[in-house]
């Protein structure tokens, strides 16, 4: 009976067929199958197991919002992304990824990551659940409120040394021996001194000596992602770390400025494309042998409304504001997540908080002006993996989203401030996200057409020779 430690080796438990006595003639023929049966289980259990032997130094790359179709139909787009393109053509690619419930950034990072929807890994949004609004906008910076381990954890189990450049949710990442984590507040100068002090202790300083100052962890400009290519590249180089996470997110934040397949966008990727290829190049010259996934979190929508829920519970009573105009006190609130909603009551199990609820939501979806497409309850949230303290869920329609809160005066319905949007239920087909993984032992040219996005951290693992045994969806063979 073999059971694996932390560290990936192996030790040996009480040996189950030594605790039987001798047997008797007329039982020695089962008790022999018995033992045979036993012995060939533990065979098979180890030959499951992976081999450090047969294990490669992994890269994880996201492009936050990558759409599979800027890679696939680069030529038909006029998009020049020669480095991106090597991996449809020497590596296995999916044409879309079905994402996870909400849409955006955070919930879908900690997926890739984890192998699991949002309702089990614990990140169930880019914002931690604020309803009175007094978190200054604050993320789920921290990895301490993962509850699952994450593919760093498994690599640090499998005595893989790891990196991080800008990935989400990894302040505090304990298992990450070189991190560079992904927070802001100001976009004061004292954020750089935060982030210093929440990274590997003189990593930055180090890396700056050479490469000058790193991006502020606000800064979602191309010229932030080429400066962090730099310092991916140079960390590379540096440690060559076995498991490595890089994310690079200025072509989201192109989307959400000008829109989603514009010429703005792709002059970004282009510019992402040479920041891949120059840390894909220290890659495999720290390891020749390595594996590379590019990956991203959901997709776009053209959006040009902008829905506050906000004055639909104010005017409800469900949301009560002080003399100031700031929130006293609620009763049923939103959390937003961009193009969705989910519904958190102050009292859950109030069947008539939960009928009055329903009905305000169920009238405003009954307008069309309103851009409500879906209401999801309790059931179909879980059947989605989406966030377990929500009643309901709502999902707009493609060209609307959910603005934050903005005081008394507020209108429910507005002109959008954003002209690109995600975040709506996974099952739209605008949400389709990206994965490409090429290098040894990876088929070329091979399209796995539409995968779950919980597969992709299993595959990672597999292939790092590490276990990630909370996985929900098989790893991609």
């Amino acid at each position: 009976n073999l059971s694996a430690n932390a560290t990936g080796n192996m030790r040996r438990q009480p040996n189950v067929v030594g605790r039987f006595t001798a047997p008797s003639i007329c039982n020695i023929e089962s008790w022999f199958l018995m033992k045979s049966a036993l012995l060939i289980g533990s065979a098979l259990f180890v030959s499951a197991l992976p081999s450090a032997a047969s294990a490669e130094p992994v890269l994880l790359i996201s492009i936050d919002g990558l759409q599979p179709a800027d890679i696939l139909k680069s030529e038909e787009r006029g998009i020049q992304v020669p480095n991106l393109k090597q991996f449809i053509t020497n590596g296995t690619y999916a044409d879309k990824v079905k994402g996870v419930l909400p849409t955006v950034t955070y919930p879908s990072h900690a997926t890739l990551l984890t192998g699991v929807s949002p309702a089990k890994h614990g990140i169930v949004g880019n914002n931690s659940f604020d309803p009175m609004q007094i978190n200054q906008g604050g993320w789920y910076w921290y990895a301490t409120d993962f509850k699952v381990p994450t593919l760093w954890d498994a690599a640090a189990k499998a005595g893989l040394r790891t990196a991080n450049i800008h990935w989400p949710v990894s302040v505090q990442a304990k298992a990450v021996r070189w991190n560079i984590p992904q927070i802001w507040r100001t976009g004061h100068g004292d954020d750089a001194k935060l982030l210093k002090a929440l990274a590997t202790p003189g990593l930055i300083e180090a890396l700056e000596t050479d490469l000058g100052s790193y991006a502020p962890g606000i800064d979602e400009s191309i010229e932030g992602d080429e400066t962090r290519g730099r310092f991916a590249t140079a960390l590379i180089k540096r440690e060559k770390p076995d498991f490595t996470t890089v994310y690079l997110t200025a072509l989201d934040h192109e989307q959400h400025e000008k829109g989603p397949d514009t010429a703005a966008a792709y002059a970004v990727l282009a510019r992402i494309d040479k920041v891949v290829g120059q840390i894909v190049a220290a890659q495999m010259a720290a390891h020749p042998d390595s594996v590379i996934a590019v990956v991203s979190d959901h997709g776009f929508s053209k959006v040009d409304t902008e829905i506050n829920l906000y004055r639909a519970f104010i005017d409800a009573g469900l949301i009560v504001l002080d003399g100031n105009g700031k929130i006293k006190s609620w009763e049923a609130s939103p959390w937003n997540s961009g193009g969705s909603s989910a519904i958190v009551l102050a009292r859950p199990d109030d069947a008539a908080l939960k009928a009055r609820v329903a009905a305000l939501l169920a009238g405003l979806k009954a307008d069309p002006k309103n851009c409500i497409a879906e209401i999801a309850e309790t059931a179909e949230i879980a059947r989605l993996g989406g966030n377990p303290q929500a009643s309901f869920y709502i999902s707009y329609a493609p060209n609307a989203y959910a603005g934050g809160f903005k005081g008394p005066d507020a209108p429910l319905v507005s002109p959008s401030g954003s002209k690109g949007m995600h975040g709506y239920f996974p099952h739209s087909p605008l949400m389709r996200s990206s994965f490409m993984m090429m290098g040894k032992g990876v088929a070329k040219g091979r399209n796995l057409g539409e995968i779950d996005m919980r597969s992709i951290a299993p595959t990672l693992a597999k292939a790092m020779g590490a276990l990630l045994p909370d996985a929900e969806v098989a790893a991609v063979n």
